[in-house]
């Protein structure tokens, strides 16, 4: 029962085709410029993004990668103080930790959410702690009361990964501006997504928006007199003005993925060996990763022979791969290691036809049905 065209996991051509002309129109305007590096499109984009998130201030950067690490940087967080963050992620959340010279305390995640569990990130807390670092995963927002309860208790930073959540809510509002600093990354299959790498820092605190914005360009807030040994990682004019035409499209995106998301839900819920992700307020789902039963593996190569595409958002948790195992040998997250040989993640974008996604469904259920 092989499809005749293979249905890719992403397909961005939808998007590029609708908006053809506009995008063309922003970048012929930042070609005539000559003005490339930290410009008027960037300075236009960070306003209108953080009103749009309802932050006081966004940093434009190189990468989501970047973002992290100018917020940790930002927050003085560095050698000798640990952050509390899910090891269920794409590795650049434990890697930012590691950059700054501080040590990543994985901790396992929620087996619904499959985000960081606050009541086993408490007991995780130590003299040493600085910050939580938690992970908004596949457009899921975390248990932010609980967490930011617990940092309020404890006296801990929050810096939100919100790679994967660009528009998630939560209690009204938006992930990214509940902790002290919240990361975005701009990488072309995300939600708002721009044609290379990007990022961007969100704060409401004022002195730590201006070093985030020191430490993208070397350390300096004035040109030629650097403060401290930052980084080169701006946001080009080039994207900045291919997101200032996106960022008015994406609640529609958003809800369009919503709709991919629930009719997968009646397409597929109830089969006792595929279990489907909750629909939640505020969910924006980057990806719709479903959990299956028996050999994952050997499903999705066989989905890929009958012409359906799909990923494994992660087949190793952080604390198991190489250069974590033998510091983070005592580090026991079941959950989390579970879910790494359960998930797959199916195709999806906001213009997805209904029909494909029978299709999909319909040969996901047949081959889980054969077993």
């Amino acid at each position: 029962m092989a499809t005749q065209t293979r249905i890719p996991v992403l397909d961005l051509t939808p998007q590029l085709e609708a908006l053809w002309e506009d995008l063309n129109r922003a970048i012929q305007r930042v070609l005539r410029s000559t003005h490339y590096i930290l410009g008027p499109e960037v300075r236009a984009f960070e306003e209108e993004a953080a009103s749009w998130l309802g932050a006081r201030h966004a940093v434009g950067c190189n990468s989501g990668t970047d973002a992290l690490v100018l917020s940790l940087r930002a927050l003085g967080i560095g050698p000798g103080d640990e952050v509390i963050t899910t090891p269920f992620t794409f590795f650049a959340t434990a890697e930012a930790i590691s950059q700054v010279g501080a040590t990543p305390v994985f901790v396992d995640v929620e087996a619904d959410s499959m985000n960081l569990d606050p009541v086993l990130a408490e007991r995780a807390v130590t003299p040493r702690t600085r910050a939580l670092l938690p992970v908004h995963l596949f457009g899921r927002p975390c248990a932010m009361d609980e967490l930011m309860d617990l940092a309020g208790r404890r006296g801990l930073k929050v810096v939100e990964d919100c790679a994967q959540g660009f528009g998630a809510r939560t209690r009204g509002r938006f992930t990214g501006t509940l902790g002290q600093m919240g990361a975005f990354s701009f990488f072309p299959s995300k939600n708002l997504g721009t044609y290379g790498d990007g990022g961007l820092v969100v704060t409401d605190d004022d002195a730590l928006a201006a070093t985030a914005r020191a430490l993208r360009v070397h350390g300096s807030r004035r040109k030629y007199y650097n403060e401290a040994v930052g980084y080169n990682s701006r946001l080009d004019e080039l994207h900045a003005a291919i997101l200032r035409v996106k960022l008015p499209h994406l609640d529609a995106w958003n809800q369009g993925r919503v709709r991919v998301a629930r009719a997968y839900g009646k397409l597929l819920g109830g089969h006792p060996g595929i279990t489907v992700p909750e629909v939640v307020e505020g969910h924006v789902f980057h990806q719709y990763t479903v959990r299956v039963r028996g050999d994952r593996d050997r499903l999705q190569a066989r989905l890929a022979e009958e012409g359906v595409d799909t990923m494994v958002y992660y087949p190793v948790p952080c604390h198991r791969l190489k250069l974590y195992q033998e510091s983070h040998a005592h580090v026991a997250c079941p959950n989390a290691e579970r879910l790494c040989g359960e998930v797959l993640s199916l195709p999806i974008w906001p213009e997805l036809d209904p029909g494909v996604q029978k299709v999909v469904a319909g040969v996901l259920l047949d081959l889980a049905a054969r077993g």
